[in-house]
């Protein structure tokens, strides 16, 4: 049964013969995770894009955030012409865009004009990648991610025209769970809940998060791929709900050095048989779980350093990991401890871990990607997790830290024989690239360069 808000063919037909959908957003996400595409007349889009798809610049796979393009991409070069990839529609992913008027919107897969394949490079591409090998492994993989962010009294162009400085948070005391200071912002937050439930994104709750002015909104878990283009629309619908109601929201992973980050939490199980394959007999500590369970869990944390780049993708990102703050700053679990970066939590059909550090910066599908594959070769390798940690993990100075900075991962990244296994050379060249990009543009910036490049599009 489809989710509130997703929709069929027939039912978008239907709905546009009434005029009810005027538009249909088609699109796709970049590095950043930020969506890209075009906007069909609606009409236009059942007659033709629904079946044929569009196509669309393959330079999109090699911009900076400014939409320059990069040299140095051997995916997409002037020496190539910038020529077309082609855009497909994944009609599962056909919904309302119930913050819009009268506007539909489908997620693609970007595929190249001359194979008829997947582009490797695409961040979508990566995560389904990893998925086909979770599924003929036998697995079904359920997933979720928890978003936080800030939320300001001030629209992004006007933030923009004053630098990103003194900017007013919609808190003026810490709130975390705080219902009264969330009544407060419940306009936004209420709004925002509504517009999610009916464009098929089922919402959980809402709450004050620890920092002034700083939130999470929480949607329900779902196979890994659909959650990732949950996470997606969330980004998308809250950013332009902000900007309708004059307000403005962040998902940098630090957006002042005196509050705390903000994070995307994610939890992974597996699934055979329609059961969760994490459950077993076995003890790690206080935990009983399955082999599975335990070889996931050690792969993961095994392989975080190479992946990094994933889960932490930009110069500001590491700014996050600090003691004391809530952000993992050490690669240990534990049981429902929050200072570990890996965390056990739930029993029974429940049982999940959860990787608390990539930050709300994170694009989805790469992060995804990152920890499947992690947890996958773990399995396969039998990788056995370290003990569980007891205890506060930030005290224990002699556990490995997480990397330090980008350019410290980004060498993990382009060294590790790991990630050329499961993304392959071309994947890991291409991304190597990318953030090589990143660490020369603020390497040439000034202080302010952080708040004018990430506030409001990562």
């Amino acid at each position: 049964m489809k989710a509130k808000g997703l929709l069929t063919v027939e039912a978008l037909k239907e709905l546009v013969s009434h005029g009810a959908i005027e538009t249909v957003i088609v699109a796709f996400t970049d590095h950043y995770g930020r969506l890209m595409g075009k906007r069909f007349d609606a009409e236009f889009f059942v007659d033709q894009a629904l079946t044929e798809g569009t196509h669309a610049c393959d330079y999109l796979l090699t911009t900076d955030m400014e939409m320059e393009p990069v040299p140095g991409y051997a995916f997409a070069n002037w020496a190539l012409g910038y020529g077309d990839f082609h855009l497909v529609p994944d009609l599962n992913t056909l919904r309302i865009a119930d913050w819009l008027e009268t506007t539909a919107l489908v997620l693609c897969q970007v595929v190249s004009d001359k194979s008829h394949h997947l582009v490797e490079e695409a961040p979508r591409s990566i995560l389904t990648r990893q998925l086909e090998h979770a599924n003929s492994a036998g697995f079904k993989v359920m997933a979720a991610s928890e978003l936080e962010y800030y939320l300001f009294e001030i629209d992004y162009r006007s933030a923009a025209e004053t630098h990103f400085q003194d900017l007013k948070p919609t808190g003026y005391y810490l709130e975390d769970y705080h219902i009264m200071q969330g009544s407060r912002t419940e306009a936004f937050t209420g709004a925002a809940r509504r517009h999610l439930k009916n464009s098929g994104v089922p919402v959980e709750n809402s709450k004050g998060e620890w920092g002034l002015g700083q939130h999470e909104l929480n949607v329900r878990y779902a196979e890994i791929l659909e959650m990732a283009d949950r996470h997606i629309v969330y980004k998308q619908c809250l950013k332009e709900l902000a900007d309708q109601m004059g307000l403005s929201v962040t998902f940098m992973a630090k957006y002042h050095q005196d509050r705390a980050g903000s994070s995307c939490h994610i939890h992974i199980s597996l699934w055979q048989d329609g059961k969760n394959a994490f459950v077993g007999k076995h003890n790690y500590g206080p935990v009983e779980g399955s082999e599975l369970f335990g070889w996931f869990l050690g792969g993961w944390i095994h392989y975080a350093p190479e992946v990094m780049v994933f889960y932490a993708p930009t110069v500001n990102s590491y700014k996050r990991y600090v003691d004391a703050s809530w952000a993992p700053t050490r690669l240990a679990w534990s049981h429902d401890n929050r200072t570990a970066g890996f965390r056990v939590v739930g029993q029974g059909s429940s049982l999940r871990i959860e990787c608390r550090i990539p930050g709300a910066d994170c694009n989805p599908y790469l992060a995804f990607a990152a920890s499947l594959a992690s947890g996958l070769r773990g399995i396969r390798n039998k990788i056995e997790p370290p003990a569980c940690f007891t205890g506060d993990v930030y005290a224990a100075k002699d556990l490995p830290a997480v990397p330090a900075n980008l350019e410290t991962a980004l060498e993990h990244f382009k060294s590790s024989s790991f990630a050329k296994e499961v993304f392959g050379d071309q994947v890991v060249g291409h991304y190597s690239h990318f953030y090589r990009t990143e660490l020369d543009a603020f390497e040439r910036s000034v202080t302010d360069w952080e708040r004018q490049r990430y506030f409001e599009r990562i």
